[in-house]
């Protein structure tokens, strides 16, 4: 495989993920170069042939208005003019731009112009890293040996911690690493930040190839024994971020082929605990349906991933869009992901997105690898990071199109 991560991680399933998705080694609409600060051109230095070609470039995001730092964004461009643009803000993927049938650039994934919004306006965490424990902690209360924690509550009108809280690994602006394939983020959590206990060292490993799969890598230590769940909230929609309307992702095809049970929760989206299975229910995605064909009022939901052992990378997700013929791929080594229909956008108070145009209830959805939500409390498989033991968990974003 193409990515150079973990050369004991291999896939479980036959089904191939990667596929070589450009018709020619050009596409129409080639990416043409903004007035960058910096590039980076790495190509006399790949030696594997999946990142030959590859440039890298720069440019400022705007000043962030709490610290007065600047936030860089990056944009990692392959051979055939594909792109991916990262922010150091939240270490957030800003856009994605892979080619449709007709071989036009379509950008996937909704996002802003500007580092101002996502730290002013932050609407549903569009394209950060969640951490350090993403979904939600029940009364934000976890306990590790002996030691009880309390986090702050930002959910459920005070029922519940999501998303690492209000000051969340999605809104610090984190060190960057120009690499010779990708682009490495760094952030440096102190002990107690947030309520989290332990110094952590974390970081997120972002690589574009030739064949359009963006891998994410997830690193960290810590000097105790902590709690870290991260994950990447980006918003697909594969006939392009500019589809901004209400209902407009609910035509998209969604099969989950390696998850035969998902995980109930109670009225606050906290799991009961049961594994249940997806068959005779509206969370079966086990062969291809059609989003409005199922659950018209959208999804929120962890879904189980079968045969998970921690170190094999299972594909996880397939997502069409006829319209545009985009597939979207998901494969990752983590235990379950919740997948999201974009059921709380649409208030009035959001900024508008890159079009200009305001993102709408089910414009896009979320296929987010994580640990199950309230696992630290409810779940065998908890999501502790132990002092001197390292934290490594990658998700892979594949894009082809038919």
């Amino acid at each position: 495989m193409p990515i150079d991560f973990n050369p004991n991680i291999f896939f479980v399933n036959t089904r191939p993920c990667f596929q070589n998705v450009i018709k020619s080694p050009f596409v129409n609409n080639l990416y043409v170069a903004d007035t960058f600060t910096k590039s980076v051109n790495v190509s006399d230095k790949i030696t594997n042939s999946a990142y030959d070609g590859i440039h890298i470039d720069k440019k400022s995001f705007g000043n962030i208005e709490k610290s007065g730092e600047e936030a860089i964004l990056y944009t990692i461009t392959n051979k055939n003019g594909a792109s991916v643009d990262l922010s150091t803000f939240g270490a957030t993927i800003v856009s994605i731009k892979v080619p449709d049938k007709d071989g036009n650039l379509i950008d996937v994934t909704q996002g802003y112009k500007s580092v101002t919004p996502y730290e002013k306006s932050p609407v549903g965490h569009a394209g950060g890293t969640i951490g350090p424990c993403a979904n939600k902690i029940n009364h934000g209360k976890f306990k590790i040996g002996d030691n009880e924690y309390t986090l702050e509550c930002n959910k459920d009108n005070g029922q519940t911690h999501s998303h690492g809280g209000k000051e969340g690994f999605d809104v610090k602006n984190w060190n960057a690493e120009v690499l010779k394939d990708g682009v490495k983020f760094t952030y440096y959590k102190k002990d107690m930040e947030g309520g989290y206990p332990a110094n952590v060292k974390a970081s997120v490993t972002y690589k574009f190839d030739n064949n359009n799969n963006l891998s994410v890598k997830y690193e960290a230590e810590s000097d105790k024994d902590t709690i870290l769940n991260l994950t990447n909230h980006s918003y697909f929609n594969l006939d392009g971020e500019q589809f901004a309307e209400e209902g407009s992702v609910m035509e998209h095809i969604v099969e989950l082929p390696n998850s035969s049970k998902y995980t109930p929760v109670n009225e606050i989206a906290i799991p009961t605990g049961e594994l249940r299975s997806v068959k005779g229910t509206d969370f079966d995605f086990l062969s291809a349906k059609k989003l409005s064909d199922m659950n018209k009022n959208g999804y929120d939901q962890n879904f189980v991933v079968d045969n998970y052992d921690g170190k094999s990378l299972i594909h996880i997700a397939k997502v069409k869009s006829d319209k545009s013929g985009i597939i979207l791929d998901v494969s990752t080594d983590l235990p379950g992901f919740q997948f999201y229909t974009a059921n709380n956008l649409g208030k009035e108070s959001q900024p508008l997105g890159k079009s200009g145009k305001r993102y709408e209830k089910h414009s896009a959805l979320c296929v987010e690898p994580q640990f199950f939500p309230d696992s630290i409390n409810t779940f065998e498989e908890k999501p502790i990071l132990k002092k001197g033991n390292k934290f490594e968990k990658n998700i892979i974003y594949s894009f082809s199109w038919e």
